[in-house]
Parts: structure tokens; C-alpha cells; sequence
């Protein structure tokens, strides 16, 4: 079951401009379960090459790909390729950190 509170999904740097070139749409809005739905899934369903995402901003909080995604929430999906400081300070070096190690 979804709920009517829809998900807003934006996308940035190289995942912005392949959204650019396949759709138009680099914001979108989305119906997710009530339970939640990975973000990991939610790329996957948008056709998002998921080797080129660095972590997911979920109500401003920086996650990994695995983190559940509840209805109302923002998202926002970073790609691989943020200057190395910034990925500190935003938290991404550690939610890319959490990926590789979940594939273990």
C-alpha cells in the first residue's frame, strides 16, 4: 500500500544531465509503500546507473543507498565525483563507505 504523501526526488551532477538527456526530468515525485522503499530501489526504478551514485540526502541527512525511504520525505541522489573535502563535510565518505561494505 502507498501513501498520498509523495516522495520528492532530485537529481544532481552526472545523474542530473543523464536525466537531462533521457527524460527531461531531473525533479520528480514518486508514491512510495507506507512501510518504506530503499533508496537503492527507488534508483533502480528510475533507471539510475547506481555505480555512478555516492550516497542519497534524505531529509537533508546523507545516507547509504540503503536507507529507507518514507512517504513525505525529499531525496536527493549525489554522484560520485564530489570534491574531496566536501565529501567529509557532507558525510558522503561515509555513507560510500557503508555501500562497499555491504557488499561484502
Amino acid at each position: 500500500m502507498t501513501s498520498s504523501d509523495p516522495v520528492t526526488v532530485r537529481l544532481f551532477g552526472i545523474l542530473r544531465e543523464q536525466a537531462l538527456k533521457h527524460d527531461g526530468h531531473t525533479t520528480l515525485t514518486l508514491e512510495v509503500e507506507v512501510s518504506g522503499t530503499a533508496a537503492l530501489q527507488i534508483a533502480l526504478s528510475l533507471g539510475l546507473d547506481t555505480d555512478l551514485i555516492e550516497g542519497v540526502f534524505v531529509n537533508h541527512t546523507v545516507y547509504g543507498l540503503d536507507h529507507p525511504v518514507l512517504p513525505g520525505d525529499r531525496v536527493a541522489f549525489v554522484p560520485v565525483g564530489t570534491p574531496g573535502p566536501h565529501r567529509f563535510t557532507l558525510g558522503l565518505y561515509s555513507a560510500g563507505r557503508s555501500r562497499d561494505s555491504s557488499a561484502d
